[in-house]
């Protein structure tokens, strides 16, 4: 799982799946299971770092599983 954030999802989706990203290209393919929409950046932020802790992986592993 990883989770991230970016202005363009489909471009970002796309180096991830052609290895361009060194710390994710041994885990491809990718696909986008979940995306959230925030008017700017520091909440999209807050909302990566919540998703990225203990919590955040729990509520996702609960929502896709």
């Amino acid at each position: 799982m990883y989770v991230g954030m970016s202005s363009n999802v489909e471009k970002r989706i796309c180096e991830h799946n052609s290895k361009r990203v060194r710390s994710t290209k041994a885990y491809c393919p990718w696909k986008l299971i979940h995306l959230e929409v925030f008017e700017d950046r520091i909440s999209a932020r807050k909302r990566e770092k919540y998703l990225k802790s203990g919590y955040g992986k729990s509520w996702l592993k609960n929502k896709y599983s």
